[in-house]
């Protein structure tokens, strides 16, 4: 199946005219999660055709205002459009009374409710229909962590070996349920008659410098996401502040070895971004830099 990712915030602590802040919406079969939801996410979900109705969870990878604050205006949007779903909102543990702040300081009524979940450790964090989600941690200033959409491996018939055996209509569902099927004296394995379909892989890591964790979890994805806030000329600035140059981003990308990089969270100061790129390219061909309202199919 297709994964759709829309980029709804590409900018870096601050907001331009071109880049709002950082939010990132992963469409995947009718469900909708988010990763990150910096201030004017809903807006721009409304800009680019992203149903939040349809939305399932929110992945915040740190406390950082840019990357939290739109969670306040998003939940009580869902709420005047008269949600029952419940929703669910992950932020590194220790950092839960963030969220609920936003979701409380005007005593708002929210007639859904809405679990807030503290993430402490790498691993599944979330389950959905067909996917699941897993954290891993980053290198910031404060506690944060990237996050792993993974779809489910799948199953398919190898027609010609079905065929062969006689393996046909309703045959097919009971050998995937039981992993096994009995024709005549002979029993077949579902592997003998299926290949593997490896899921579709995206990762994301937002603020943080480049990490062997970050290398390990985003290890031959379809796609990484990954901060770009500055280019190779202010590396040490990257390194003061806890970030990654596209560089960086581009050599961590070329180590887990995945299909393709899109670079965000993009510092303002950088006006004309094709020298970020030219800076990823070097270490990696397979690198852009994204701008909102790109969709992006996986």
């Amino acid at each position: 199946m297709d994964v759709n990712i829309v980029m709804l915030g590409t900018a870096g602590s601050s907001p331009t005219k071109e880049r709002s802040m950082p939010s990132i919406a992963i469409k995947y079969e009718g469900d909708l999660i988010l990763f990150d939801c910096g201030e004017s996410a809903q807006l721009q979900m409304l800009r680019y055709g992203v149903n939040f109705s349809k939305l399932k969870a929110i992945f915040i990878s740190h406390a950082h205002g840019d990357h939290v604050i739109g969670v306040a205006g998003l939940v009580r949007t869902l709420g005047m459009n008269r949600r029952t779903e419940p929703l669910k909102i992950f932020i590194p543990k220790g950092y839960e009374s963030v969220i609920k702040m936003l979701l409380s300081f005007d005593r708002a009524l929210l007639e859904y409710s809405i679990e807030v979940i503290g993430v402490g450790s790498s691993g599944v964090v979330y389950k959905g229909n067909g996917y699941s989600i897993k954290s891993f941690k980053l290198k910031h200033s404060i506690p944060a962590y990237g996050y792993v959409f993974k779809e489910d491996d799948r199953r398919r018939f190898i027609v010609s070996k079905t065929a062969k055996l006689g393996i046909k209509g309703e045959m097919h569902s009971s050998i995937q349920k039981n992993g096994s099927l009995v024709i005549g004296k002979k029993t077949v394995k579902l592997e003998d008659v299926t290949s593997l379909v490896k899921g579709k892989k995206i990762a994301y890591a937002a603020d943080t410098r480049p990490s062997s964790d970050t290398v390990k979890a985003a290890g031959d994805a379809d796609l990484l996401i990954h901060e770009s806030s500055y280019a190779e000329e202010d590396v040490e600035l990257a390194k003061e502040r806890m970030h990654s140059t596209a560089f960086e981003a581009a050599t961590v990308a070329k180590k887990a070895k995945v299909k393709r990089l899109v670079l965000t969270h993009i510092s303002a100061r950088y006006s004309n971004v094709k020298k970020l790129e030219d800076d990823a390219k070097k270490a990696f061909k397979e690198s852009r830099v994204a701008s909102d309202g790109d969709n992006i199919i996986v």
